[in-house]
């Protein structure tokens, strides 16, 4: 046991090898993404909205789709009004304030690897993506939950309490409403997918 111990320390301690600091330097790049796409959308579509509603969630800020003028965001307040749903305001989303702030340290501790990196490091940074995608996936998913069973029991159409969809389609009411991760969203997947290729290869030459 004690033989095992010293040799998984000794591989923590393995410095990164050039081509593992080429994959955490892309890792670092990859949340880039973060902050220039949505890292989910969705989409309601209906008779009279046979193009679709849009709606995009970004890391800050949450964004309808523009259609000959249309503000989709509003369009889908004016909807949810009329089944006692809250409307979607940007300040009911504390997550805004704090999520580009995360993402932009992981970059920078990212990026730090490539020049300080072991693949103790490489590990603790695959573990903090991971954790960070989970939290912001149940963090959704309870978004959705609360908006849609917190419905005002004066509201002009009854529907019965529901949970719009994390991923993939669902009826509700007359919308067929889809939903799926964006770019965004694939910005922290490549991260931790490169930064696996980075512990690889620098697993693969050390010597224990």
């Amino acid at each position: 046991m004690n033989n095992l111990l010293e040799k998984w320390e000794k591989l923590q301690d393995t410095p990164l090898n050039l081509k593992s600091r080429i994959f955490t330097f892309i890792a670092s790049l990859s949340v880039i993404l973060t902050f220039l796409f949505p890292l989910w959308r969705m989409q309601f579509f209906a008779i009279f909205y046979p193009d679709g509603l849009k709606l995009y969630i970004y890391s800050y800020k949450l964004e309808g789709g523009k259609t000959a003028g249309r503000d989709d965001l509003r369009e889908i307040n004016i909807l949810n009004h009329y089944i006692g749903m809250k409307p979607l305001s940007q300040s009911d989303f504390a997550e805004f304030t704090y999520l580009p702030f995360v993402f932009g340290a992981l970059g920078l501790l990212t990026l730090r690897a490539v020049v300080l990196g072991k693949i103790s490091t490489v590990i603790d940074l695959i573990v903090m993506y991971i954790y960070v995608g989970l939290f912001s996936l149940i963090d959704f998913y309870n978004k959705l939950y609360t908006y849609g069973h917190n419905l005002a029991p004066d509201a002009p159409i009854k529907v019965q309490p529901f949970t719009p969809p994390l991923f993939g389609k669902k009826l509700i009411a007359q919308f067929t409403v889809y939903s799926y991760p964006d770019l965004g969203s694939a910005g922290i997947l490549l991260a931790i997918i490169f930064l696996g290729l980075a512990l690889i290869f620098s697993g693969k030459e050390a010597k224990i």
